[in-house]
């Protein structure tokens, strides 16, 4: 039996990248999966698609995951389509690097707003579905551990996710719902080719200290996210999983 049959799951920003995979992934283990965007719906669809034509189940969903009634709506999309949610992997990111001289204040809360307050709201409209055995997945990065250079509020974001992962672990132990974080290294992804990065001195750098030799690949992350969301799990909360080829 599929390690996830009969689970349903909310991936968002799932339309292209490690969420589209991270989505897929869980649908070939049995999960009914609603894919989530915030402007690709055709995206989104594809993802669908591919989903359907393996045999599995899966709706698509747009919405902005900083805004309460949309990540209500993401939620509530779950329990009409497949009438429960079990899992949800708060994937939804936006990044951009500057050195501190150039910050702005719109970019900032661009950023926070997206990948802290975001997880944030939509976990809070999720809890209330979720029972004994849930998992919520923050995709975070492996930014927190090498801080680099120009990512001030890059870094910040994923900081502060990772501190609210440790404290949800906390406070809905007792409810027996799970919550951890993949901390993702350099993953090529379409994200990276169109910002330039892959191909880049950066990127390249990035390999050149990565023990295992390689870019990750989206189903890299997308096979962690599996592990997590499924039963084999159950014995972890509250952790960072840094999946980076060996990079630290």
């Amino acid at each position: 039996m599929a390690r996830l049959e009969g689970k349903v799951a909310l991936v968002t920003g799932a339309s292209k990248g490690i969420g589209a995979a991270i989505a897929t992934a869980l649908a070939k283990e049995g999960a009914a999966v609603v894919v989530t965007y915030a402007s690709s719906k055709a995206g989104a669809l594809a993802v669908v698609e591919r989903i359907q034509e393996a045999g599995g189940k899966a709706t698509a969903v747009g919405g902005d995951v900083s805004q309460p009634a949309d990540a209500a709506k993401l939620v509530q999309t779950a329990i009409d389509s497949f009438g429960r949610l079990d899992i949800v992997v708060n994937n939804s990111g936006v990044y951009a690097f500057s050195p501190v001289e150039d910050i702005t204040a719109e970019e900032f809360h661009r950023q926070f707003n997206t990948n802290v307050l975001g997880p944030l709201l939509v976990t809070q409209a999720a809890v209330k579905h979720l029972g004994e055995g849930a998992s919520v997945i923050n995709i975070s990065s492996g930014v927190t551990r090498i801080t680099p250079p120009a990512s001030a509020i890059y870094t910040g974001t994923k900081g502060a996710l990772d501190a609210i992962t440790n404290v949800l672990a906390l406070e809905l132990a007792p409810r027996k719902i799970r919550v951890n974080s993949i901390n993702p290294g350099y993953v090529e992804t379409e994200g990276t080719h169109s910002a330039g990065i892959t191909g880049s001195d950066m990127a390249s750098d990035f390999i050149a200290k990565t023990p295992l030799g390689r870019a990750g690949q989206p189903e890299d992350i997308a096979d962690v996210a599996v592990f997590l969301a499924s039963d084999e799990a159950r014995w972890l909360t509250g952790e960072h999983v840094l999946a980076a080829g060996g990079f630290r």
